[in-house]
């Protein structure tokens, strides 16, 4: 898929967004390392603890299909600034991929891109957990 098309999958999930709180809508197009893409939506709650965001739930479609590996995500919004991955986003895609490309897009199409480390620098990762002798 090239770039274009990450972008314009991710841009397309903005009319699938479930925001009815916030207005505020994300759609997220996550490839992986064979090519195949992952796309998502924020999807709110009244509740708001329940509320998923659009990385966070193409990465569950991701890993829910067996797939790990990835190498870009592209994060659009209407907004006019920069949409970026939220903290929470951000270290679950430190889980998976801590050098993925982030692809930010405004609602222009106008894009801002870095790596993930450059978003969340000294980032924790599981390399960190002590594991007891078994």
């Amino acid at each position: 898929m090239t770039r274009e098309e990450l972008k314009a999958a991710a841009v397309a999930m903005l009319d699938r967004s479930y925001c009815p709180y916030s207005h505020f809508a994300v759609g997220a197009a996550l490839e992986c390392s064979d090519g195949t893409v992952f796309t998502g939506c924020n999807i709110e709650n009244a509740a708001y603890s329940p509320t998923m965001c659009a990385e966070r739930t193409a990465v569950a479609k991701a890993v829910s299909e067996g797939h790990r590996d990835f190498v870009r995500i592209a994060v659009a919004g209407r907004c006019e600034e920069f949409c970026v991955p939220c903290a929470v986003c951000r270290q679950v895609l430190r889980e998976f991929a801590p050098e993925i490309e982030v692809i930010c897009l405004n609602g222009k199409g106008e894009e801002l891109a870095m790596p993930l480390s450059a978003l969340l620098p000294y980032s924790f990762g599981p390399e960190y957990l002590i594991r007891e002798a078994e």
